[in-house]
Formats: structure tokens, C-alpha cells, sequence
């Protein structure tokens, strides 16, 4: 437990024995379930975390409540999702006279997960723009939907100027992690939120105006400090514009003759003076990494070997990943490769073609298995059409 006003204090909980998040995404650091108590007149907790926690999450709550004998009077539910909506079981069979504060399509969701509970006699029900006053603290509730569930809402101290965020601004990271939040961030917004640019947008635009000085989302560390910068990147990502001038090269090899092409391309791409170049092995990291990274830089060179008649099975998740995460805007060149008939290229157009506002450049570069002499006129014309 730390206060991050003498009237609210974190009590959320560390997960540093989990390896996949929501069943897909690498944590190798960790991530927390962020939860908080609002301790006034009326005692407010917002959120609970995953019942991975629950029993660490307990027993921070009653330390915050300490010896007084006080008992919370509402939990603020601004997200269902199971990692938040866990324990709250637990906190009714704690304090069955605590009511749940959440939007009505939050309140009709929790019924999915908690069947054989009734919240009819606990549900208090709000919209967007209603208030609840604690005593000293009032708040405000903030609808959010499709952020990047539909029932989301955040919650704004008026008071002290704390905006409980939700899942927005959060991050694949502890609570106290002492890392750079910027990649760990873009990591999580563009896998997790990504798709919901538009409502992200749209909760952005709400918010903007009103007054704040600490950002408390529901994974990762609390912002203090410099939030022009953290709320400079979430426009960003959400209008999916990239934040670098560079050139992702992302290729997926069998036997290494298009990673040597995927290589020799981005040497040439620095030499050209591409910006910033990464090169990506998409079967050797997991595609989150590379998502996150495509949203990061301007262009992209996508390098496949032929497969099946299709696509290595890494560039279509990738690809796939792309699509559904609503990517668009992106200069993409491409390299295929084939020993009798290479197709990749075509595959890999067509999937870019259900995206928005993707341009690929030419020439495509057609290799035989392996790298030869006479593609290096064709390698060098690609990586000067990236410029």
C-alpha cells in the first residue's frame, strides 16, 4: 500500500508468477492488478484485481482500513473484465452492505460472471457525467465504451485532480516498475486496445478540458510526472499515426535464405538513410513485440517465404494481427521468396489490402531460396523506394 494523496492509497496487488497475459501476451516482468481506496467520510475502493490476487488484495484493503472498525461503502467497478472483476466475490462476502457502483451495461455484464449473485439491492447504477460525493471527495464518472469493453467507464477525482483510468494508459508492467513505461505501454495499447482507436479518441476528447494531475490505470505504474508526454503518445497510437521515421523489417525464414535477404535489405536501408531500421525475426519473438513495433515506425518491409501456397505461418499471424489491430497508413515494401513457385508476395498484398490506407511500393523482390547476384539491383531499388 503508498498514498497518492492523503486520501487515497493504492492497494492493488503484483502478479510475478504468470507467463501469459489474457492467455497470449509474454509478461517477463510481471504485471499488476491495480486497485485503490478512497478513504473520506465514505470509503470507495475502485476496482478489484484477478482472484490470482485476491488474497493479497484483502489483506492490503484491511490494512488501509487499519483498526478503525470503518468498512467500505461502495466498490467502483469501471471494468469487468475478469483481471479486475475478479475478487469481487470476495468483497461482497467481506462487506455485504458495500454497493457496486458501474454503468448499466456493466452491472448486466457482471451477472455473466457471477451468476448465482444478486446485485439488484447493492447495483448503483451511473451515466456519463453523474457524480458521487465521499465527503471531501467528489467524483466523477466518465463513460469509456469500447475501452476497449463496452461497459467501460473512468472515474475522475474533482478534488485532488486523480484520474482513474481504467485500462487506459496502462502498461505490461508492475505497479512500481522501474523501467521505461513508453514500450511496455505502446506493447499493451496496441494489442490490447489497438482495434478502438476511434473510441479511444472519443474518451480523449472528453477528457480533455478537465483537470488532472495523476493518471491511476489499472496495470502498470501511476503518472505523476510529465503527462503531456504519455497523453502525446496515446493520440498518437490511437489516430494510428507512427511516432518514428523508420522501417520495420519483419521476415519469417525457413532454412535462413529470406532472413539473409531480410538482413542484407536492412543494411541497405541504413545505408540509404531510412531512419531508424529494425529488424524483426517474427518465429523466433512473439507478435505482440512486432505489433507494437509497427505502430512504432513509419514503413515496413515484410519478407516471406513461400509456404503450403501461402505464407509462413509467423507473417500471416502477423499480418492477421496487423489487420485486426486496425493498423493503417504505412508505406510496405515486400520480399518474397520461392524455390519453384513463389506466391508470398501476392498473399501478403492481399491480406494489406484489408487494411487502411496502405501503399506498397515497388519493386516487389522475388528471390530463388537463396540470395543471388543479380537480385542486388532489385534489393537496392526497394530499399531506395522505402526512402
Amino acid at each position: 500500500m503508498h498514498k497518492l494523496t492523503p486520501l487515497i492509497s493504492f492497494i492493488g496487488a503484483e502478479d510475478d508468477n504468470i507467463d501469459l497475459f489474457e492467455g497470449q501476451y509474454p509478461v517477463p516482468a510481471g504485471i499488476s492488478y491495480n486497485s485503490y481506496i478512497i478513504d473520506d467520510d465514505a470509503v470507495a475502493v475502485v476496482d478489484s484485481v484477478d482472484v490470482r490476487r485476491c488474497a493479497d488484495w484483502l489483506t492490503s484493503l484491511e490494512e488501509a482500513l487499519g483498526d478503525s472498525g470503518r468498512t467500505p461503502r461502495y466498490l467502483i467497478v469501471q471494468h469487468v473484465e475478469p483481471d479486475h472483476s475478479g475478487s469481487i466475490r470476495a468483497f461482497i462476502e467481506r462487506y455485504p452492505a458495500a454497493g457496486i457502483v458501474s454503468t448499466a451495461k456493466a452491472a448486466a455484464m457482471l451477472r455473466n460472471f457471477f451468476e448465482d449473485i444478486d446485485f439488484s439491492e447493492r447495483s448503483v447504477i451511473v451515466s456519463d457525467g453523474d457524480e458521487l460525493c465521499l465527503g471531501r471527495t467528489v467524483l466523477r464518472f466518465i463513460t469509456a465504451p469500447m475501452v476497449h469493453w463496452p461497459e467501460v467507464m473512468v472515474t475522475l477525482d474533482t478534488t485532488e485532480g486523480v484520474l482513474f483510468s481504467a485500462d487506459a494508459f496502462g502498461s505490461f508492467a508492475m505497479s512500481r516498475s522501474g523501467e521505461a513505461w513508453d514500450a511496455e505501454a505502446r506493447r499493451y495499447y496496441t494489442n490490447i486496445v489497438g482495434r478502438f482507436g476511434s473510441s479511444v479518441q472519443s474518451l480523449m476528447k472528453k477528457l480533455t478540458g478537465l483537470s488532472f494531475n495523476t493518471v491511476a490505470p489499472l496495470h502498470g505504474p501511476v503518472l505523476t510526472d510529465n503527462l503531456a508526454h504519455y497523453w502525446k503518445l496515446y493520440d498518437r497510437w490511437s489516430r494510428y499515426e507512427p511516432e518514428t521515421d523508420g522501417v520495420l523489417v519483419a521476415y519469417a525464414s525457413v532454412y535462413g535464405g529470406t532472413a539473409e535477404a531480410a538482413r542484407r535489405l536492412a543494411s541497405m536501408l541504413e545505408t540509404e538513410g531510412a531512419g531508424e531500421v529494425v529488424l524483426f525475426d517474427l518465429c523466433r519473438h512473439d507478435v505482440s513485440y512486432a505489433v507494437a513495433e509497427a505502430f512504432r515506425l513509419s514503413k515496413m518491409v515484410l519478407c516471406s517465404v513461400t509456404y503450403d501456397g501461402d505464407i509462413f505461418p509467423a507473417m500471416h499471424d502477423f499480418l492477421h494481427h496487423l489487420e485486426r489491430k486496425n493498423l493503417r497508413g504505412r508505406k510496405v515494401g515486400l520480399v518474397e521468396n520461392g524455390s519453384w513457385a513463389p506466391m508470398a508476395a501476392g498473399i501478403m498484398a492481399g491480406m494489406l489490402g484489408k487494411m487502411k490506407d496502405m501503399t506498397v511500393v515497388e519493386p516487389v523482390v522475388t528471390i530463388r531460396s537463396r540470395l543471388h547476384h543479380d537480385d542486388t539491383a532489385a534489393m537496392r531499388a526497394l530499399a531506395k523506394a522505402m526512402l
